[in-house]
């Protein structure tokens, strides 16, 4: 490999703008590592850009640690992290660790994971923690003491924006705590790409396979353009704890995700209930 050689580690990489993604960063510069939940589908992804391949399923919190022990013991180090996976899902399907699907599979599992490969990040020199969140974050209503929804009602797009809500406050949680290190962090919405996206909510599902669907939607290639820009700057200390939507700075953003509690005690709880601490 030339000596110029990113290290990039893209969940979420099966279909999708995950899957454009990847397809755009490969190349000889790169070496690309992806996540897939499913081995058959990602398979075909890994051989045309010819990265490395890893699966887990992030409904399962055994599996997210088991992946990041096999991704530390292939790297030295890692450039860019794309935390790219997660989807809407039905509120009322538990996870099997026993949480909300959103919270755990948007915001708990690449939560561990990035925390599990700091290190990694840390012996870059200088690397880039990228979250796929969502304008959906508008939505979203965090509460420290029910981030399971076990006492409020949570329908489809509360959930949801609440999981992607948590992707801002983890990101300004990174640029909080890891930026000695040089691991900076920013997050972004790609916008409402015509994928996949939906298949697991009832709801949100419908709404994407509708007729009208197409005049609302952007493409993937579009949807993913805005990861690989920022994938493409990498570890820029101008871009620490920032939200894009899409191609812009600073966009339409929750008041909640500016909140400096919030984002200590959503860093706090996260870790108590994935063994951090």
């Amino acid at each position: 490999m030339p000596e110029t050689t990113r290290t990039i580690v893209l969940t979420g990489a099966s279909d999708g703008i995950g899957a454009v993604a990847a397809r755009k960063l490969a190349g000889p510069g790169t070496d690309l590592i992806l996540v897939g939940r499913s081995a058959n589908k990602l398979a075909p992804i890994a051989s045309e850009t010819g990265a490395r391949s890893f699966t887990a399923d992030f409904s399962e919190l055994a599996q997210v640690r088991e992946l990041a022990d096999s991704i530390a013991s292939a790297l030295d180090s890692i450039d860019v992290l794309m935390n790219n996976a997660g989807g809407t899902f039905d509120p009322k399907n538990r996870t099997a660790d026993g949480h909300e699907p959103n919270f755990q599979i948007d915001h708990l599992a690449p939560f561990l994971l990035t925390n599990l490969l700091r290190e990694r990040l840390a012996a870059a020199g200088s690397s880039l923690v990228l979250n796929t969140s969502s304008v959906g974050n508008l939505a979203g209503s965090i509460d420290l003491d029910d981030l399971d929804f076990e006492k409020r009602r949570a329908f489809g797009l509360r959930a949801y924006g609440t999981a992607k809500l948590m992707n801002i406050l983890f990101t300004r949680g990174i640029a909080e705590r890891w930026s000695d290190d040089k691991i900076y962090s920013a997050a972004v919405h790609p916008g409402p790409a015509a994928t996949s996206f939906g298949r697991d909510s009832k709801f949100i599902g419908l709404a994407y396979r509708s007729p009208l669907t197409r005049f609302v939607t952007i493409t993937p290639d579009q949807g993913a353009a805005p990861l690989i820009e920022l994938a493409q700057r990498g570890a820029d200390p101008a871009i620490n704890g920032v939200y894009f939507s899409r191609h812009k700075a600073n966009g339409l953003q929750n008041p909640q995700a500016r909140n400096e509690s919030l984002i200590d005690g959503l860093w706090e709880r996260s870790a108590e209930l994935v063994g951090l601490t």
